[in-house]
This record gives C-alpha cells, sequence and structure tokens, in this order.
C-alpha cells in the first residue's frame, strides 16, 4: 500500500510511534524516524524495521529546537531523496493543576508537542510542495477536543495540533497534500501505564478498555495511503466513544 514512499516518524522508537513505523514498513514504506533517544536506543527499533525488508535510519533530536530539526530534514532529504509521509508523533506530559504548573513545565510540553510540529511540518513543506504530493498526520488527543484536569499545557498543545492541522490543510490542499490529525483517547503505552489498571477510568469509556498502538496505527495507514485522497484537514477521534 505504501510501497515506495518514505515516511518520517517522529518519536518512532516506542509506543504509538513505533506500531506506526512498523505498520507502515509491513506495507512497503521506508522509514526514517528522529527521536530524541540516542541512536544506540533507537537501535533495536531500527533492526525490527529493517528486518521487515524496508530502508530504516534513525536521527537524534529535540523537535523543540527549531534548528535540531531543520538539520536533520535536511539529512533525511539527502539519505531518502524526498518525504511523501510526514508523521508528527512525538510528546510529552507534565501534568499538575495550573495552581502548581511551573511556566517552564508548560512550555515544555508546547515546544515538544506544538512547535516539534509545526517546526517539522515547516521544513518538508516546500519538498512536498514541489512534488505536488504529501501526507501529513499530527496525533492529537481526545484531551485537545475537551480539556482534561491537570493537564493544561498537554490539553493546549493538543488543541494546537487540531488547529495547525486545519490551516496547514487548507494552505497545502491545492498542492495535493493531505493533513489530519488523529485523536486518540487512552493508548496503552508507557504513558498511561499508572492508569491501566484503574477499573473506574475504564467505565467511562464505552468499550471498557484502552486502545492498543497498533489501532491508532491502523488509521495512520488509512491517512497515509490513497484510500484517503479526497479527506483533508480532519481530526479523527480514536477513543472507543470517549468523547462521543
Amino acid at each position: 500500500m505504501l510501497k515506495g514512499k518514505t515516511a518520517v516518524i517522529t518519536g518512532g522508537t516506542q509506543g504509538i510511534g513505533f506500531a506506526i513505523a512498523e505498520t507502515f514498513a509491513d506495507n512497503g514504506a521506508d522509514i526514517a524516524i528522529v527521536d530524541i533517544c540516542p541512536a544506540e536506543k533507537a537501535a533495536p527499533a531500527v533492526e525490527k524495521i529493517t528486518a521487515k525488508g524496508v530502508k530504516c535510519l534513525s536521527y537524534q533530536c529535540n523537535v523543540a529546537d527549531s534548528t535540531q530539526v531543520a538539520d536533520v530534514c535536511k539529512q533525511i532529504l539527502s539519505d531518502f531523496g524526498g518525504v511523501d509521509i510526514l508523521v508528527n508523533n512525538a510528546g510529552i506530559t507534565r501534568d499538575n493543576l495550573i495552581l502548581k504548573m511551573s511556566e517552564s513545565d508548560f512550555d515544555a510540553v508546547v515546544d515538544v508537542n506544538l512547535k516539534g510540529a509545526f517546526y517539522m511540518i515547516k521544513n518538508f513543506y516546500r519538498p512536498m510542495m514541489k512534488k505536488r504530493y504529501g501526507k501529513i498526520i499530527s496525533i492529537s488527543s481526545v484531551s485537545g477536543l475537551f480539556g482534561n484536569a491537570g493537564q493544561a499545557n498537554y490539553s493546549s498543545s493538543k488543541a494546537g495540533i487540531i488547529g495547525l492541522t486545519k490551516s496547514t490543510a487548507k494552505e497545502l490542499a491545492s498542492r495535493g497534500i493531505n493533513v489530519n490529525a488523529i485523536a486518540p483517547g487512552f493508548i496503552a503505552t508507557s504513558m498511561t501505564t499508572a492508569f491501566q489498571d484503574n477499573e473506574e477510568l475504564k467505565n467511562t469509556i464505552p468499550m471498557k478498555r484502552f486502545g492498543k498502538p497498533e489501532e491508532i496505527a491502523q488509521l495512520a495507514l488509512f491517512l497515509a495511503s490513497p484510500m484517503s485522497d479526497y479527506i483533508t484537514g480532519e481530526v479523527i477521534r480514536a477513543d472507543g466513544g470517549m468523547a462521543m
């Protein structure tokens, strides 16, 4: 489905990002993983992807640093000869009530989750325009749709992803570039380990369970494939019905 395509995935060494990388590789895409972890820690992910018969390289980068992002994107374009798909998945949390939340914790989350996506889009904007083709998928959250107590920074960053997605979609639609967002609910990853045995929380989800990273990856595959060629500017929830 993605044979001959190159996909860049931020935060691609674990969790949802790695599930997306695996799924895209299973469908023929070459993979560039951008992650803050050093090469030796990214190596297991790269080995698993490469074993699927596709090209996979990792790049250490703090997406909150515009200079690092520019350098890495330039290197990816050189190494792969172009980019067809961008998945903005890198994200962090620094949860606290607003009363106790520091300015630095607010800034850190917005810088990685929102500005990081902006920097990645900005650096691949022109190459995709020249090709008149591209798929940009950003991972938002249901927290960006209805907010969450103790997550003013995270919810703000994920709400910002929605605005960024819609604005970018309007700018690039005439160039054949699709720009969409996914808003997951509670997904079973290392980020939600502390909540996964919370039955009260599960009962707030109509489907009564956390989602799997692979379920988000399958939606990302749809948005990265030709099946979504007439869909742009959308935010698709994958939350077991939480935000109905």
